[in-house]
């Protein structure tokens, strides 16, 4: 009989992964204030993902006509049984109270806002002396000022609260209308959604909690006991002192001097290709491919994708300065990214206002690909510059997501991103055909099968096969039978995989030829970057896709390869790194 192939299900394994972002916030070793960075980092990641995966799995229903009452600026309201039924605002803080009237002696529960959202949570007293500083959270004022907000009552208790919202749009799927409009109405629903957690003090007493979920119509799927305090997710704004030696020192990005030094930035892509690697790297060379180009007066096209930008924006006001010098400007803005649509609606219209011209999203997929085109006079011919990358054209996530980007003029590349920008535009997919680059919804799932099938062949063969996958997350059920099926052929394979991991490596007889780590460290290792033996002559490519049915089915995303033997070598030394980390990688083998 044959045995069945393993899978874990994405959720659990994300979990799994959240749960090594927390093991580094509990590692004696890690500096106290990035301690409570990667705190912060596991509890937003925990929120994101009961407003999208559970609520998403368990297809709530939308949130009915029900008598609502907004909670205002640290509003108090006394809760009355089938009459008053506030609505508590996702995501916000609430102390709900035990309460006796002091009159009737009777039992009352009521509900009040902590305004984290309007105050600083954490609170500085002064100093009494001494180099001690001391903090209060605002949680514990509110608390203490209780007694004042409801002075008729006695305070029996209070207990912290918050309820998190289903954030989930439903438009992934809408083939038909106008998906801008859609957006704008999905995103005004999204503060409303029907609730997809209550967190709750595991100290509060079953009463209080079963009235709760009366007045909130909460099931006990809705229920998940936490301690005194909740959204931990504040601490990125927890402040430090000046107490530098609580922090890792900072790592100060290398100049790359030849693209920023150079009096050209297109003369140096000219001389060669170029990788960097930030935050390793400045990522200033980014910043002023878009910014020479726009002052360039041989410059006549500039053509971006633009899936997540930073709210202030070097880039995007290249862009626009551009737009408004003559050149022709095009922003493929993708809006569904979620928890970005609003931001990149916003920016969609600063371009379009500016003169850019502005495409918004495909119906029924997403563009996850990064990259830009410049379209450059070179006497009597027109040059292409691209940059491709692993991430987004964003410089403030540039500074802290490990991503690997390529400034090229290789027309292997250049004429084949034209093509994709073609499509983009057009939305033609006719008589377009892709050689050397995998892009989504086109060649990606052929071209990544058949590097797989040349190892499972040279294998077979008796010749050296070998496969090296760095990724977010490795979750669709047909590559992962894929790489089972290598393995059990000889192909030797190494996974770095940060987030979810399907696959289970190490199973005798289905994947005992594959190994797998995580790395979780000061940077969110982002790149996507894939090696193939290819018999000793290796091939080296870096994407924007993750291997998940998403990215792969889904999505327009690209997959470049590197030809430049020096950048190869760069690549495979970055990767030995990694393979080789005995202090961050933690080993995925069950």
């Amino acid at each position: 009989m044959k045995q069945i192939a393993p899978y874990i299900h994405r959720d659990i394994s994300w979990l799994d992964f959240n749960y090594r972002v927390l093991q580094e916030a509990k590692d004696p070793n890690v500096p106290l204030f990035d301690r409570l960075k990667f705190l912060a980092i596991y509890s937003s990641n925990l929120d994101a993902f009961f407003r999208v995966r559970v609520a998403n799995n368990r297809n709530l229903i939308r949130i009915g006509k029900k008598t609502r009452k907004n909670l205002g600026f640290v509003q108090p309201v006394i809760l009355i049984k089938n009459k008053i039924k506030p609505f508590l605002n996702n995501g916000s803080l609430y102390l709900t109270l035990d309460l006796t009237d002091k009159k009737t002696q009777e039992p009352v529960n009521a509900i009040v806002k902590v305004p984290s959202d309007q105050l600083d949570r954490f609170i500085q007293l002064p100093n009494t002396g001494g180099n001690e500083q001391i903090i209060i959270m605002m949680d514990d004022v509110v608390r203490h000022s209780i007694p004042w907000i409801f002075p008729g009552y006695d305070i029996k208790q209070s207990y912290s609260i918050k309820l998190t919202r289903d954030a989930e749009l439903y438009i992934d799927d809408e083939f038909s209308g106008d998906l801008l409009n859609k957006i704008k109405n999905s995103l005004r629903k999204r503060a409303v959604g029907p609730a997809s957690r209550l967190v709750y003090d595991r100290n509060m007493p079953t009463e209080t909690l079963n009235y709760l979920i009366r007045v909130f119509d909460l099931s006990a799927f809705d229920l998940l006991p936490e301690g005194r305090y909740h959204n931990n997710s504040d601490f990125f704004g927890f402040m430090d002192f000046g107490k530098t030696h609580l922090k890792e020192a900072p790592l100060e990005p290398i100049e790359v001097e030849e693209l920023e030094k150079s009096p050209n930035i297109f003369d140096a892509i000219t001389e060669r290709d170029h990788l960097i690697h930030p935050p390793y790297h400045s990522y200033e060379s980014v910043v002023r491919f878009f910014e020479e180009a726009a002052e360039d007066p041989d410059v006549s096209h500039i053509k971006i994708v633009q899936y997540r930008v930073a709210s202030q924006s070097r880039i995007m006001e290249a862009l626009i300065k551009a737009a408004q010098r003559g050149k022709q400007v095009t922003a493929f803005v993708e809006i569904k990214a979620r928890f970005d649509e609003e931001a990149n609606i916003t920016w969609g219209a600063k371009l379009e206002k500016a003169g850019v011209k502005v495409y918004y999203s495909i119906p029924g997929i997403k563009v996850h690909a990064k990259t830009a085109t410049v379209i450059r006079r070179e006497g009597a011919e027109q040059a292409l510059y691209c940059y491709l990358s692993t991430g987004n054209f964003h410089e403030k996530t540039a500074n802290v997501y490990s991503d690997i980007g390529l400034f090229t003029k290789d027309t292997r590349l250049t004429t084949e991103t034209i093509k994709l920008f073609n499509y983009l535009e057009t939305k033609d997919r006719e008589q377009i055909s892709f050689e050397h680059m995998g892009i989504g919804l086109f060649n990606l799932n052929k071209l990544i099968n058949s590097l797989i099938n040349k190892e499972i062949k040279n294998a077979k063969s008796g010749k050296p096969s070998s496969i090296l996958l760095k990724m977010n997350s490795l979750q669709d059920p047909e590559m992962i039978e894929k790489l089972y099926t290598a393995s059990q052929a000889g192909v030797k394979i190494e996974l770095i995989i940060r987030g979810i991991c399907s696959l289970v490596p190490g199973v005798k007889e289905i994947s005992e030829n594959i190994n797998a780590i995580s790395i979780v460290d000061r940077y969110l290792e982002h790149s996507r970057i894939f090696v193939f033996h290819n018999n000793g002559d290796p091939k080296y490519y870096f994407s924007s896709a993750d291997w998940m049915y998403r990215n792969l089915n889904k999505r327009v995303e690209i997959m470049v390869p590197i030809f430049d033997d020096a950048l190869k070598n760069h690549v495979q030394a970055l990767m030995d790194i990694q393979l080789n980390d005995n202090i961050k990688a933690r080993s995925l083998n069950y």
